[in-house]
């Protein structure tokens, strides 16, 4: 792999998990196992076809399994693999990051919108 599609595969694989729905669904999937229709009714604001789109992502990029049980009718539940468990720890300490940061980032913010409106 040359060093331009090396490149261009992080920016991708980086792209797609810093995506809004990708950490949404890694974290509603943290806890276990989840059926579709779970993880729907979980993730407020995503649409069918958006969930469905992520799955598929998180399934070929290794980050989530996809199990298809044999009921009538079938029933699908997906499920983090070991890669997408050590994902969500990185995110989840992103999140306490943000946690103890949040209030001098606002602070900033509004300095900085203070003063771009002189």
């Amino acid at each position: 792999m040359t060093v331009d599609a090396h490149q261009a595969t992080l920016r991708a694989i980086l792209g797609r998990i810093g995506d809004k729905w990708s950490v949404v669904v890694i974290c509603r999937l943290s806890d276990g196992p989840r059926r579709f229709n779970e993880l729907k009714r979980l993730t407020d604001g995503i649409t069918q076809r958006m969930l469905s789109a992520t799955l598929r992502h998180l399934e070929r990029d290794g980050l989530a399994t996809r199990t298809v049980h044999p009921t009538v009718p079938p029933s699908v539940e997906y499920a983090l693999t070991d890669a997408g468990h050590s994902l969500h720890e990185v995110l989840a300490q992103l999140v306490r990051w943000t946690e103890s940061h949040v209030d001098g980032i606002q602070r900033s913010q509004e300095t900085y919108d203070t003063a771009a409106r002189r």
